[in-house]
């Protein structure tokens, strides 16, 4: 009886962990979402112009050398791996695990040329749960801290 109920307990996070991540599903263009987050901790972060959480920040530089320089800080973050890239569209997704319980967060990225430079389009979300408890907005904020950092803004 104990084990069975330790199964039943512990089966939803074995499935946190392993579930297939469907590409199509989750390698978006952050352009084309059409729901905003009206609550910053309630589903996730949308950074672009036009309806969005936050506007971008503009970069004095291209959008290869902007999505290369980023790519760098999201690669060099723990536990994030690359979901898919379209280096053509100038596009990237990336899965993000929560440290104990392994919850993924994808954030897909398109650099874009903008206003003389370039910017990122971000769009960061929970896959599992109704709320991300503002863990997206921080990794963004954090990421494009270290951006800033690297590369002068317009």
């Amino acid at each position: 009886m104990a084990l069975a109920t330790t199964a039943a307990l512990a089966a939803p996070l074995v499935w946190i962990r392993i579930a297939p991540a469907d590409v199509a599903r989750w390698h978006v263009d952050p352009m084309e979402v059409e729901r905003v987050p009206q609550a910053p901790r309630r589903g996730g972060w949308l950074v672009r112009t036009g309806p969005a959480n936050a506007a971008p920040t503009v970069f004095d530089t291209d959008p290869a050398t902007l999505l290369s320089a980023f790519d760098e800080i999201a690669r060099a973050t723990p536990r994030t791996r690359v979901l898919f890239e379209s280096p053509a569209e100038g596009r990237v997704t990336y899965v993000t695990r929560s440290a104990v319980a392994g919850f993924p967060d994808y954030t897909s990225v398109k650099a874009v040329p903008e206003a003389g430079g370039a910017a990122l389009m971000i769009w960061a979300r929970q896959r599992f749960g109704v709320a991300d408890m503002g863990v997206n907005r921080e990794r963004v904020e954090a990421w494009m801290a270290a951006l800033e950092d690297r590369l002068p803004r317009r």
